[in-house]
């Protein structure tokens, strides 16, 4: 369903470095939220399994996710993937239209990298030619990021500011007024379980193949929509960034205090309109883009305020390549490569918790190199 000295190269939007102009932060708190989509949660399900400590139990149920409603941490890594690719936008996009480039060329580019990503996410989830088409799964982590990714950056393209906010409060309430005012046939209006809701019902009219829980679809086409916001809400904290003439402290407190004000609106809007990932509801949009804007606010304080930065190295170089390293588990036998070079060593423990926790790090240890090779070599996927 993912960056020495960064603070002032480029990315395009979406995808992976090109240089123009980034930020330090940006691309830490992508290697950071993609860590833990490389494995790095598999460390506290390890500790709480080999060893049963009451944090580690509870640390662990935050790196999985609720059965529908709800929410847990682990809820957040997807939109926050999606945020940052929106944050990356007025860097991108809008360094090219202050060029003067032509806003059609600008539109297609955005198009191709959308359906890039869907048909990346198609042989993500099925392999290349290995299924029938009836047993394909056509919804992905990848094909969200690239549509709801490709219509915010549409509407940073032709849309003012102003207007840009409008379509952020629009989408999120219609999509609950549809929700919750469109009976669906046999069910009725407003109902939100899960053979019931009309995403649901929606990805079983219109999508083609298979839906990951045979009823619904996680990724499905209708829930696909007000992921947009998540995107837009990183396109007015990248513009912000951008634009605004305020020091970086006071910036900071902007993006700390928008965070909490959404975050607060999710929650109250959570006891009309469950938090639901499943299916992306306008509450959730809400709590993980205050989240999403908290996290940016931390790490840009710390990271481009203090230039406190000796600590980023190991993340950035995930967040550089983070489509690639995501995509990469299914080609290349990482356990395999762990295995050889730390299997004897770890053989010699006879403690549960050394074999299972260095296993896990093994694991990254061979997924960093595998990045830092790469980055070595200045080969970034660009999608």
């Amino acid at each position: 369903m993912p960056n020495p000295t960064f603070a002032a190269q480029a990315e395009p939007a979406l995808a992976q470095p090109t240089p123009v102009k980034r930020l330090l932060s940006l691309d830490t708190l992508r290697g950071f939220d993609m860590f833990w989509i490389m494995g790095g949660e598999e460390i506290f399900h390890v500790l709480a399994k080999t060893t049963g400590w009451a944090w580690a139990i509870a640390v662990a149920d935050q790196f999985s996710h609720p059965a529908w409603n709800g929410f847990r941490a682990y809820d957040l890594i997807f939109p926050l993937f999606l945020f940052m690719a929106g944050v990356s936008t007025p860097f991108s996009v809008g360094s090219r239209l202050a060029k003067g480039d032509d806003k059609a060329l600008i539109a297609r580019k955005i198009i191709s990298r959308g359906l890039i990503l869907v048909v990346l996410g198609i042989i993500y989830n099925n392999g290349l030619f290995l299924k029938a088409f009836q047993d394909t799964r056509f919804p992905s982590v990848l094909g969200r990021i690239g549509l709801a990714g490709m219509f915010a950056q549409l509407i940073y393209l032709y849309a003012r500011p102003r207007t840009q906010y409008g379509w952020f409060v629009g989408v999120l309430l219609g999509y609950w007024a549809c929700m919750m005012l469109i009976p669906v046939p046999g069910c009725g209006a407003g109902v939100l379980t899960m053979p019931c809701n009309l995403a649901s019902y929606i990805d079983r009219m219109l999508v083609p193949g298979h839906l990951y829980k045979t009823i619904h679809d996680p990724e499905g086409l209708f829930s696909t929509i007000p992921a947009i916001g998540n995107a837009l809400l990183g396109i007015f904290a990248g513009t912000f960034l951008q634009r605004s003439a305020k020091p970086g402290s006071r910036k900071t407190i902007y993006l700390l205090g928008a965070g909490a004000a959404l975050l607060v609106l999710g929650w109250l809007w959570n006891f009309v309109f469950p938090i639901n990932k499943n299916l992306w509801t306008s509450s959730f949009v809400l709590v993980t883009g205050g989240l999403s804007l908290l996290l940016l606010g931390l790490f840009y304080w710390i990271i481009d305020v203090k230039g406190i930065k000796g600590w980023t190295f190991f993340f950035t170089i995930i967040g550089m390549n983070s489509i690639l390293i995501y995509l990469a588990g299914k080609f290349i036998d990482f356990e395999y490569a762990a295995r050889f070079f730390f299997g004897g060593l770890l053989s010699l423990s006879s403690s549960d918790v050394v074999r299972g926790v260095g296993g896990v790090m093994a694991l990254l240890a061979m997924k960093w190199v595998f990045l830092y090779f790469l980055y070595k070599k200045k080969t970034f996927l660009r999608v």
